[in-house]
């Protein structure tokens, strides 16, 4: 394969950040995915601040934070279903093609890895949960340095751990500022764009754009 490595970030590329509040849609009515947008928006924007200010708290912590401020923010949700909807995270379920992909991937000789901003519990929960746990070599944190992307020390852990220098490296994400940080490190990297959103980062495009994964193996 032309990539020795194809490392995947997890929330929005392998896990559906979104099946959590929708498990529970009925119970919280016609806002429900508004909740959801603002739970996974002030998720990403808490990461991004506390990487800023150097001051971290785990990825778990942040996602607790975030949902809290989105049951505020959003009072028509029941603030009960709290307790349920950060267990429902914690087993987030994958996207329908991520299983038949990975193990296409991993039969091909390609060595896998998870490269998250989630806490290792999280990931761990999240992987065993969807069944795609044994499909990698590796599951990899922030935890481990303490920060979060787009620091090029996030990135560097997956060239440390595998040996291998950037150009080896695919890297697919969902998030378009991830794939930006990935690009200005070395990796090759595919943009995951699964609600067909419009580009940004012109200056650190990725060498692919996908609406699935389904389509990562003909790239090389």
């Amino acid at each position: 394969m032309a990539h020795a490595v194809y490392a995947f970030d997890a929330y929005g590329t392998l896990f559906d950040v979104h099946a959590a509040v929708r498990r529970y849609s009925g119970g919280i009515g016609a806002d429900a995915q508004l909740l959801s947008d603002i739970w996974r928006q002030k998720q990403l924007e808490y990461s991004w601040v506390r990487a800023l200010m150097g001051r971290y708290e785990d990825f778990w912590t942040l996602t607790e934070q975030a949902l809290d401020f989105a049951l505020r923010k959003v009072p028509s949700a029941d603030p009960a279903l709290r307790d349920q909807l950060l267990e429902a995270y914690r087993g987030l379920d994958c996207y329908p093609e991520i299983p038949k992909v990975l193990t296409a991937l991993r039969d091909k000789g390609a060595r896998l890895a998870i490269l998250s901003n989630g806490s290792p519990a999280m990931l761990e929960s999240a992987a065993r949960s969807a069944g795609i746990a044994d499909l990698f070599e590796e599951i990899i944190s922030v935890d481990e340095i303490r920060t979060y992307k787009t620091d090029e020390a996030v990135y560097e852990l997956i060239t440390t751990r595998f040996r291998v220098y950037p150009e080896a490296v695919s890297f697919q994400s969902s998030n378009r500022w991830d794939v930006a940080g990935a690009s200005a490190f070395g990796f090759r990297t595919v943009w995951v764009n699964r609600s067909e959103q419009p580009d940004e980062y012109q200056d650190l495009p990725p060498a692919a754009v996908l609406t699935s994964l389904d389509g990562l193996l003909a790239l090389d």
